[in-house]
C-alpha cells in the first residue's frame, strides 16, 4: 500500500507527516515554508516518498464555525486538487491538533521557544494519525 502525506497548513508554514506503507503510523517530516514554492517542495515530496494521498487539515472553530485559517486551508486544498489531480486529496478535521502538539511538545521536554520549529510538523503529525487511526475502524 502507497504512503499518505499529511499536510497542516499555516500562514507560514505548513507541517508535514508522512505514513508508513501500511497506513498505521504517522511520522513528521520538515515543516516547509508556506510561500510561492510550497508546491514544487511538495512535489519534490510526493515524489521522494512514493506518495498516493494527501490529507489536508481543515481548521474550524470549536463552535464548528469557519475562519480565517478555514479559508487558508482550502485554498491550499483546492491548489493541491488543481496540482495533483492524479493523486486521492481530502480534507481531514484539524481542531485542537496544534494544541495537542504543543503539550507533547512540552511534556516531551521541549521548551516553548524552541517548540516554533518542531509544533507545525508535530500537529500534522497528530492529525495524519488521527485520520490513519479512523481508517481501521473502515
Amino acid at each position: 500500500m502507497a504512503r499518505l502525506l499529511g499536510l497542516d497548513p499555516g500562514t507560514r508554514r505548513c507541517g508535514v507527516a508522512v505514513s508508513n506503507s501500511a497506513r498505521t503510523m504517522a511520522f513528521p517530516r520538515e515543516a516547509l515554508a508556506n510561500d510561492d514554492q510550497l508546491m514544487a517542495r511538495l512535489r519534490t515530496v510526493i515524489d521522494d516518498e512514493a506518495i498516493a494521498g494527501v490529507v489536508v487539515g481543515r481548521p474550524v472553530a470549536l463552535s464548528g464555525r469557519e475562519t480565517t485559517s478555514t479559508a487558508l486551508a482550502d485554498q491550499l486544498f483546492e491548489a493541491l486538487c488543481a496540482a495533483f489531480g492524479d493523486l486521492d486529496i481530502v480534507q481531514w478535521d484539524e481542531r485542537l491538533t496544534t494544541h495537542e502538539a504543543q503539550r507533547a511538545l512540552s511534556q516531551a521536554g521541549v521548551r516553548a521557544k524552541s517548540q516554533r520549529g518542531h509544533v507545525d510538523s508535530a500537529a500534522a503529525t497528530i492529525l495524519l494519525q488521527n485520520y490513519l487511526d479512523g481508517l481501521i475502524g473502515d
